[in-house]
Order: structure tokens, then C-alpha cells, then sequence
């Protein structure tokens, strides 16, 4: 399993190291020792999600506020999804800025967003089957979001924004600078 953290300090993408023969393959998609080794702190997972969508489909961006934050440990089981977090830690070096990556059932690669970022994804194949694990339980009164077209934030998508299908509510959400804060 290799970890490379990325441009946002504490997110990493998480590369499994993937066994095949002619039965198929075998891979450890979680170790909590080696994942506290690496990303540096102890993770406990509390809640597992899992959310089924087409292409187009677009969910976030999205984030847990107080003492109901979240970290997420995402991944694809069918499919391929833009997995976007963006960093809304207000005294962080990376405020603002977000680290896009591929997610795909073929891939396997996984992403971990600490708390204290928004999150969202694209669906780029015809479906997507996308599995995460949170470290703290889901609350409504905690709730935020940042829109998807947020032009300070000026997310490339891969896809044209007229092609998008977002909920009702997710096109409703503030920009970053109106949105609720996080702590």
C-alpha cells in the first residue's frame, strides 16, 4: 500500500498494492496500523456509506461543521469518479485550493480527506458505485456545503457544467466565502 500526500496537507491518495493470479485478485484495502503510520493520527471509522449515480451526476461539495466534522476515506467499487476535497481549514496555507483525482473500480486507488474539507465527486463512466468511511457520525444541524461553480475556487470538472446533474439543494449551496464555517 503506498500513500502520497498531496498538495493539501494531510489529504493522501492511497495506492493498494493489488495481488492477481488466475482466481482473480486480493488486495488490503485498510490496515489502521499502517494508516495511522502514515497519515500521522488515529482514525477511528464510525460509519460506512454508500451511494449509487450515473454520469453527470455531481454530489457536493459537502462538509460536517463543530464537533460533528468528518474525515472520509473514499473509494470507487464500480465505476470511475473526479473525487474533489477542498481545503475550508481557515488558518491552513492551502485555504481555498482543492486536489482533484481519478477514482475507478480499475484503479483502486483510494483517497483520504482529513476533517476540515469539502467534498464532492463527478461521475465520469455510465454508473459509479462510491464507498466511503467516515470517523464521526452523519448530522443534519451540521451540515454545509460550498456550490459547485464556486469561480474562486474555479474547479475543473472534465466536464462541460451544462452536462451536470446536481440536486436541487447542492445548486443552492453559498460560495466558500459565504458559506457556513466549519469550526
Amino acid at each position: 500500500m503506498t500513500f502520497l500526500e498531496t498538495k493539501l496537507k494531510g489529504c493522501f491518495i492511497i495506492e493498494p498494492a493489488i495481488f492477481h493470479d488466475e482466481r482473480g485478485y486480493f488486495m488490503e484495502s485498510y490496515n489502521e496500523k499502517k494508516f495511522s503510520q502514515i497519515v500521522g493520527q488515529q482514525v477511528h471509522f464510525v460509519q460506512d456509506n454508500q451511494s449509487f449515480s450515473t454520469k453527470g451526476v455531481l454530489r457536493g461539495l459537502h462538509y460536517q461543521c463543530g464537533e460533528f466534522a468528518q474525515a472520509k476515506l473514499v473509494r470507487v467499487l464500480q465505476g470511475e469518479v473526479l473525487d474533489v476535497a477542498v481545503d475550508i481549514r481557515p488558518d491552513s496555507a492551502t485555504y481555498g485550493q482543492y486536489e482533484a483525482v481519478i477514482l475507478s473500480a480499475e484503479n483502486q486507488k483510494q483517497f483520504f480527506i482529513p476533517r476540515g474539507f469539502a467534498h464532492g465527486f463527478l461521475v465520469l463512466s455510465e454508473t459509479a458505485t462510491f464507498f466511503y468511511k467516515c470517523d464521526n457520525f452523519y448530522n443534519a444541524a451540521s451540515e454545509g456545503g460550498i456550490v459547485y461553480n464556486d469561480a474562486n475556487l474555479a474547479i475543473d470538472w472534465k466536464t462541460p457544467l451544462k452536462d451536470l446533474i446536481i440536486s436541487s439543494k447542492d445548486i443552492a449551496l453559498p460560495t466558500l466565502e459565504k458559506a457556513k464555517k466549519i469550526w
